[in-house]
């Protein structure tokens, strides 16, 4: 018995020793089955036939043999629209590796659909196209004002009365065409005109004339170098308000524009010619009959323009209250002959008189400077020039010794003007006294002035503007001059001080910057006797404030 089980535990030992060896000669375990079986479903994937796979949400794909894919809509999908692969370009598939390597897709020419659907979908918020005609017409007015200020009414007024009617309407408005400036709007200056772009002008200019011109006030025109004739006929025809008439610019005024001015502008008195060529016989002889409602006068000097001023002499313009003479920069010629007793007498109301780069050569008359009232109610006076002038205080009292209402007075260049004739005015309450030396290349510095503390003495309380650039005073005097109008910093009254290329010092800028709290320009540039960080302009109360502490 002990033997029969002997064996028979050693042949199950043997038994079972074979079936471990068959295991490991026959193959893998159980898990290696689960990837063998996986493996033949993969196979058995790969051996499917390709089916187009339909999207729910609209579009069809579709799978190529060379593994390309084409996405359709459903709603066009048919049998014609079914995508076939090219079979002479198509090529079998390369094995690299256990990888398959796939040509390159060629570009699509049928957009995904998909962009479609979200384009279509998206909600844009839709903008009411009549929103500019809901407000009201005086609101649109009043937007018009602002622009028309600062840009002019043409040509914004001719483009915005195109939008629609309300805006027209609102275009029209005759409050926003009483101030008109018209350039070279269709051609540059000096350069010929068309036969048809002359007419399209004259067409523009009349049509306006007629339908926006009725409560114009002012009228410029610039550049105009034809048709000025014609423009002046036609605005002074339908325009029966016109008070103002400005040419810059221009040339070709005859005789018949003037003619037309006096025949139907009975309430003009300002006209502007500076730098415009006309004949001056015309405006001379229409200054003879209308010169009466003239009030402000506005010319170049010339040759032949200097007739004017004479005519203004005789006392054809009793009431004119701005007489403005003015000379070209590139002129050598600035002379301008000058009966002052005379001009005086036949302009008692003038306030405002200016001779820009212009030297007055006076005319004086026998027994006749006991009789002249001078100018009374003058405010301004400019005699201001980029060149040396030979104006001296004699010849400044003989214009200023009855203007007690002065205001304004701008000798820029006036290098023989001493403080002491300045201190001698009647003018008490001067505002502004532009002083400053500007002198040309074959004039050298004068003398070492002194004095002017008397000129900011007498008018501490009342200036608000002083430029005495490249004045020659001594250190002292300048000291002497700041403390002056440090002194009255109760009326603090100063506002823009221009101390350019003078001697002053940090010593004598320190009052005036303490004191004068509304000081809010200051030009401290080329002043060699202040530290190099200082010499600067210095713009608003902050920047000048904080100049204090550099001084300290």
């Amino acid at each position: 018995m002990e033997a029969s089980a002997a064996e028979a535990s050693g042949q199950s030992e043997r038994t079972g020793s074979r079936t471990q060896s068959d295991r490991r000669q026959d193959g893998p375990t159980k898990p290696s089955l689960k990837r063998a079986a996986n493996m033949k479903t993969k196979k058995k994937k790969k051996k499917r036939p390709r089916l187009s796979t339909t999207n729910p949400l609209g579009y069809t794909v579709h799978q190529g043999e060379d593994m390309l894919f084409l996405i359709s809509s459903s709603a066009s999908h048919s049998g014609d629209s079914v995508w076939i692969p090219n079979t002479k370009r198509s090529k079998k598939k390369k094995v690299v590796k256990g990888k398959l390597k796939a040509r390159a897709k060629p570009k699509r020419k049928i957009q995904p659909v998909i962009k479609e659907e979200k384009d279509t979908n998206t909600i844009v918020p839709k903008k009411d196209p009549r929103w500019g005609q809901s407000l009201p017409e005086e609101v649109l007015i009043n937007i018009f004002k602002m622009v028309v200020v600062q840009d002019g009414a043409v040509p914004f007024l001719c483009r915005v009365g195109r939008v629609c009617r309300l805006w027209n309407a609102a275009a029209s408005s005759p409050v926003l065409w009483r101030k008109v400036t018209i350039g070279h709007c269709w051609i540059a200056p000096g350069k010929s005109q068309l036969p048809k772009t002359e007419k399209k002008i004259t067409d523009t200019l009349n049509w306006l004339a007629q339908n926006r011109f009725s409560q114009l006030r002012d009228f410029s025109l610039c550049h105009w170098k034809k048709n000025v004739d014609y423009a002046l006929e036609v605005v002074s025809q339908f325009s029966p308000h016109l008070g103002s008439i400005k040419l810059s610019f221009c040339s070709g005024l005859t005789t018949k524009a003037f003619q037309s001015l006096g025949q139907h502008s009975r309430s003009l008195n300002s006209i502007n010619l500076q730098e415009s060529e006309f004949q001056v016989e015309g405006f001379l002889e229409y200054l003879e009959n209308h010169g009466s409602q003239m009030k402000q006068l506005l010319f170049t000097r010339g040759v032949k323009n200097n007739r004017i001023l004479t005519t203004v002499s005789k006392g054809h313009c009793p009431d004119l209250e701005l007489l403005e003479v003015n000379n070209k920069l590139d002129s050598k010629q600035c002379e301008l002959p000058l009966c002052l007793q005379a001009l005086q007498r036949a302009c008692p109301k003038l306030k405002t008189f200016r001779m820009l780069n212009v030297t007055p050569m006076h005319k004086t008359k026998s027994n006749a400077a006991d009789s002249t009232p001078g100018f009374p109610l003058l405010e301004e006076l400019c005699i201001a020039s980029t060149s040396y002038s030979y104006m001296t205080d004699k010849d400044l009292w003989d214009i200023l010794f009855d203007s007690t209402r002065l205001r304004v007075l701008d000798l820029r260049g006036c290098s023989r003007i001493t403080p002491s004739g300045l201190a001698a005015l009647p003018c008490t309450e001067l505002e502004c006294l532009f002083w400053a030396q500007y002198f040309s290349s074959h004039v050298g510095m004068p003398s070492l002035k002194t004095g002017l503390h008397m000129v900011t003495q007498k008018w501490s309380r009342t200036l608000q503007q002083l430029d005495i650039a490249n004045q020659v005073f001594s250190e002292e005097d300048m000291e002497m001059a700041m403390s002056c109008l440090a002194q009255a910093a109760e009326a603090d009254m100063l506002r823009s001080l221009n101390l350019s290329g003078t001697r002053i010092t940090p010593r004598a800028l320190r009052p005036v910057i303490e004191q004068m709290t509304a000081l809010d320009y200051l030009n401290l540039s080329s002043c060699r006797y202040l530290p190099r960080g200082m010499k600067t302009i210095y713009r608003g109360q902050k920047e000048i404030r904080q100049l204090l502490d550099k001084l300290e």
